[in-house]
């Protein structure tokens, strides 16, 4: 079976090209890239010949696809690059990816330079949970509703920034999230001025905007106070009267409030009896304890 292989480059030291990403790229039909100058300055540095380079940018993706489907079709593989990194990650790459696997073809990857993995690891903030939001909407309705989902999350959001708009997009984060937001941002991952500040949104300093840039910054802080006896009856109450089960009921509002779900359970149990006396069998769904 063909396969369409993404293949990560270099972000910036030329070091990080993997030996099988050299091995792939020697050995495809077809390579689609963004920029054929760029891809072929790489593949000489890699002493790889080509055996044809194609432009697969935001513009020319969709069209590039009938290209790749014949390749793939006719037993040979295609292999996808961006201009730096991991394609397909704020780079072309996604549409392909479809079409190949509607087509039955196999899609596979060589992992490697990630600009948003590596400014997550060397930020200083949680790693554990982080969600990717590539570039912010540039104006309007849309980067306003962008910043405000942004300010309520709790993980840590991965925000990627041209040198151009870094300055105004701190400004509007700052606005949206508080000043006293954490945030490490970095720029020329991997090349000779590689640099990562930290600090608050009210603090960091970006110097001189220069190169291609990675905010990373902290989640929404989460309200410690537990609550209330009676905010967790009121919540279970509404999932009850829905039809939920006191079992399913609990472990919604255990996870939404922080109680323990055996504690939220036993009051959820009250909830059910307390009904059930009443003649309303609304809730009246499980008598099945909690392991």
């Amino acid at each position: 079976m063909s396969t369409l292989w993404l293949v990560a480059t270099p972000i910036g030291n030329l070091g990080d090209l993997q030996p099988r990403a050299v091995e792939i790229l020697d050995r495809v039909a077809l390579v689609c890239c963004e920029d054929t100058r760029r891809t072929g300055l790489l593949l000489q540095h890699a002493g790889i010949r080509a055996e044809r380079l194609a432009v697969c940018n935001e513009h020319t993706e969709y069209a590039r696809i009938d290209d790749m489907l014949d390749v793939l079709g006719s037993g040979r593989d295609v292999a996808v690059v961006s201009d730096a990194g991991t394609p397909g990650v704020s780079d072309p790459g996604e549409r392909l990816v479809a079409a190949a696997l509607d087509a039955g073809h196999d899609v596979s990857a060589v992992p490697g330079p990630s600009a948003a993995v590596m400014a997550v690891t060397v930020s200083g903030l949680p790693t554990d949970r982080f969600v990717f939001e590539g570039f912010l909407p540039r104006k309007g309705r849309d980067r306003t509703e962008r910043l405000a989902e942004i300010a309520a999350e709790r993980r840590t959001v991965v925000i990627y920034e041209s040198p151009q708009r870094v300055v105004k997009s701190i400004a509007d984060l700052a606005a949206a999230c508080g000043a006293d937001r954490r945030v490490s941002v970095s720029r020329e991952l991997t090349k000779l001025y590689e640099e990562t500040v930290h600090g608050t949104l009210a603090t960091v300093d970006l110097g001189e905007p220069r190169g291609e840039y990675v905010i990373v910054l902290d989640g929404a802080p989460v309200d410690d106070a537990e609550a209330t006896d009676d905010e967790v009856r009121r919540s279970l109450a509404a999932l009850l009267a829905d039809g939920a089960t006191a079992r399913d009921a609990a472990a919604e509002v255990s996870d939404t409030t922080g109680r323990r779900k055996r504690d939220v359970y036993e009051i959820a149990n009250a909830l059910r009896n307390d009904t059930a006396g009443r003649g309303d069998t609304a809730g009246r769904n499980d008598t099945v304890g909690l392991a």
